[in-house]
């Protein structure tokens, strides 16, 4: 006798979400259409050049986008089976940092300046559990103890400027982490860093969310670092989805010529001194008016003029695993 399989639902379900900035220019179409599923405990990569909508499509997850200019044109996105686009403020506000927190790319202009860092974290722990002030500072240099800062206590006091570039991303990680939240977003943590940081910024991330069991987004255009980290991957371009699936399939077998271009122009340790890197012609297109068809079109050298008529759909090729392209079976044999 065979036992049914019981269905978990998702952690998070983004559901065709689209993004617009109305500026004096013209209607900026940020993000368009994109959905995605995540499953509690798992790693997600979004991947793509600046200005492909990464960045702007959680923040819009996030409820943190300027409205206006900012407006959500459509779009659903489920945390744990609730609609979070269709909570009151109050109610995101209790969202953010209890069960969504994100590590910014710049911790310099996150944290407030003339706070102390200690006070900020505190901050935090008092308002989503009301713990007091003593308890929410104990919390703190536990916290900031975790995330490798020395001397823990004695920073209590101190304030951003004081710190390093990798102390004051710490920080913010102390921060992010201080609530336990169900899911943890890292929007390019490591791009002000110098590389030894990073892989050490990297490698606590990556201890923290084993050690409390945490969901992870990563936002990146770090390819090496998304082989390390991620269990799936989303590839963007011009706020669509062009590609997704499980990272070691999409990085040995890429289906959109997107994809294959960016891995084609990463370094390997196998090449000639004298060896030209590949890279993809053209520039990304505007955002305002964007083309008709294949938002990458005019720097793909497998368009056809299908390409230039019809933008194709996301076509899903097995579980999360899809493709946004007409010539598939040209780029395959690339």
């Amino acid at each position: 006798m065979t036992k049914n399989k019981v269905s978990v639902a998702p952690l998070l379900d983004v559901r065709n979400l689209e993004v617009a900035f109305f500026t004096k220019d013209g209607v900026v179409k940020a993000v368009n259409n994109i959905s995605y599923t995540l499953d509690s405990g798992d790693t997600l990569a979004l991947v793509g050049e600046s200005g492909c909508g990464k960045t702007v499509s959680i923040l819009a997850m996030l409820r943190l986008l300027p409205e206006p200019p900012a407006k959500i044109m459509g779009g659903q996105v489920f945390l744990e089976g609730q609609d979070i686009l269709k909570l009151k403020p109050s109610q995101m506000h209790a969202v953010r940092g209890s069960q969504i927190a994100i590590i910014f790319q710049d911790p310099m202009t996150s944290l407030n300046p003339v706070m102390p860092i200690g006070d900020q974290i505190a901050e935090a722990i008092q308002v989503n559990f009301g713990a007091g002030k003593r308890v929410a500072l104990n919390r703190t240099v536990e916290l900031l103890k975790r995330v490798g800062l020395p001397n823990a206590s004695s920073h209590l006091k101190s304030y951003p400027h004081q710190f390093s570039g990798g102390m004051r991303q710490r920080v913010m990680i102390a921060m992010a982490i201080s609530c336990r939240p169900k899911l943890l977003i890292a929007d390019e943590p490591t791009t002000a860093l110098d590389v030894t940081i990073q892989a050490q910024i990297v490698d606590l991330v990556k201890e923290l969310q084993q050690e409390l069991g945490m969901t992870m987004i990563w936002i990146t255009h770090d390819l090496g670092m998304v082989a390390r980290l991620a269990k799936r991957v989303i590839v963007m371009y011009a706020g669509h989805i062009v590609e997704m699936g499980p990272t070691n399939q999409l990085f040995a077998n890429p289906q959109h010529p997107y994809t294959t271009g960016l891995l084609k122009s990463v370094p390997g340790i196998e090449m000639e001194a004298d060896q030209e890197l590949c890279y993809i012609e053209g520039m990304p297109p505007d955002m305002i008016r964007l083309p008709q068809g294949c938002p990458f079109s005019p720097r793909c050298s497998f368009r056809s003029d299908r390409c230039l008529s019809e933008r194709p759909e996301l076509v899903e090729q097995g579980p999360s695993i899809g493709t946004a392209c007409w010539n598939l079976d040209r780029v395959q044999n690339w």
